[in-house]
């Protein structure tokens, strides 16, 4: 499953153009279309145009929130599924594939998928199970009005922005320079995968599911993100990605590494302050410890259909989605995401997610025990990032929490 999931991972630096026009819904019949989400512009505008397929026989609803990976297994696990359709990103999948929650697409992508580009298949044991419409990751945003003032060059890696945090702070330019997402959770253990992507080291074992980092490259990384601490607003414990987006457009903060789906939000002069947003600008992902690769994730979003709902009903809720990630759909909405669709042409919101993918960035592990070492990161980090213990005693303890659940999940011995 690793290497199809591997394989099957979306190039973002490889955008295709062209392809097939897009035509309307054409649902014949009825159905019933219930979306489920994340919670961000894209996907608010994908749902929307998805619902435009409602009809006097078709119903569609969207459930868009941040706890969608929570909701997602036990609500496909229903019979019939709570939703017909989830969408879902590199690591959302492995769940859904490993528990049976989702069904095949070929026969759909037959029928109804004429306008999708070949890169947007994603492939299992050589069955399309997903389909990709957009890239994402982490990158640099930065204020180029404060670098200017502050005479330093944009950060090319982290040691470039801790220099850099040190010459706006010390010409009292900003207080805070620097931000991140290390709110213990998700966001944290995001934080420590990106860099730890970044240094070139395995997470894992070749060929095994035992914990490799606990060496050099594990602890620079926490070294790194303890450096950045001490340059971030003392609340930086609350700051989630959405909470990031908020000090930015404060105008608080001078660089950060942020979601690319959020960089049109950062400069939208109709939801971001005007010297905020005319002073933003977007980069590849810093490098780490002399790494040459953007220590970032990278990621696509698709959608996929769920098993336990009737063919009918997946049948309108494909169309429905092909219908809300079309051609048109991006064309009128170019800014707001890294699309993987027809005719797509990369503007100034793309810059960092295809930065890091011409950089050289790894996708987000796909093993299906990545997931567990995801979670004994966002408990065992919290508290190391608030200061109170070593970057060995938090080692030790994610390799702990980590092999306790490999073995109860049967991966490890």
């Amino acid at each position: 499953m690793t290497k199809a999931l591997m394989a099957g991972a979306v190039s973002v630096a490889a955008l295709l153009s062209g392809g097939a026009a897009w035509a309307d819904c054409g649902i014949t019949g009825a159905g019933s279309v219930r979306i489920l989400s994340n919670d961000f512009e894209a996907l608010r505008i994908v749902n929307d145009v998805a619902a435009t397929c409602a009809t006097a026989t078709v119903t569609v609803t969207a459930n868009a929130t941040a706890e969608h990976k929570n909701i997602q297994g036990p609500a496909l696990t229903a019979n019939p599924a709570e939703y017909t359709v989830a969408v879902v990103a590199n690591n959302s999948i492995v769940p859904l594939l490993n528990d049976g929650l989702i069904r095949p697409l070929d026969d759909l992508v037959a029928k109804y998928g004429a306008s999708l580009q070949p890169n947007q298949l994603i492939k299992i044991d050589g069955k399309v199970m997903a389909i990709a419409f957009m890239g994402n990751g982490q990158h640099l945003f930065y204020r180029k009005d404060i670098l200017e003032k502050a005479g330093v060059a944009v950060p090319t890696s982290y040691e470039d922005m801790l220099a850099a945090a040190q010459v706006i702070k010390d010409k009292g330019l900003m207080e805070y320079p620097l931000a991140a997402a290390d709110k213990p959770g998700w966001d944290l253990a995001a934080e420590f995968v990106n860099m730890y992507l970044g240094t070139g080291t395995n997470l894992f074992a070749d060929g095994s599911a035992e914990l490799a980092i606990d060496n050099d490259s594990g602890r620079k990384v926490l070294e790194t993100m303890r450096a950045m601490t001490t340059f971030m607003n003392p609340d930086y414990l609350t700051y989630d990605a959405t909470e990031l987006n908020k000090v930015w457009d404060a105008g608080k903060v001078a660089m950060m590494n942020q979601w690319g789906s959020l960089a049109a939000a950062a400069i939208d002069p109709a939801t971001a302050s005007a010297e905020v947003a005319a002073g933003t600008a977007f980069a590849a992902a810093p490098t780490i410890n002399g790494g040459t690769i953007p220590a970032a994730a990278l990621w696509w979003d698709g959608f996929t259909i769920a098993s336990h709902i009737s063919d009918e009903d997946a049948a309108a809720s494909f169309q429905a989605m092909v219908k809300g990630i079309s051609p048109e759909t991006v064309a009128a909405n170019p800014g707001v995401a890294t699309w993987l669709v027809a005719g797509y042409e990369p503007g100034p919101t793309a810059v960092g997610v295809i930065g890091n993918a011409k950089g050289g960035a790894k996708p987000y592990p796909m093993q299906p025990y990545m997931g567990l070492l995801h979670t004994a990161l966002q408990t065992e980090l919290a508290d190391f990032i608030a200061g109170k213990e070593d970057a060995d005693q938090a080692l030790a303890d994610v390799k702990s929490a980590y092999d306790t659940a490999a073995k109860e999940g049967g991966f490890l011995k």
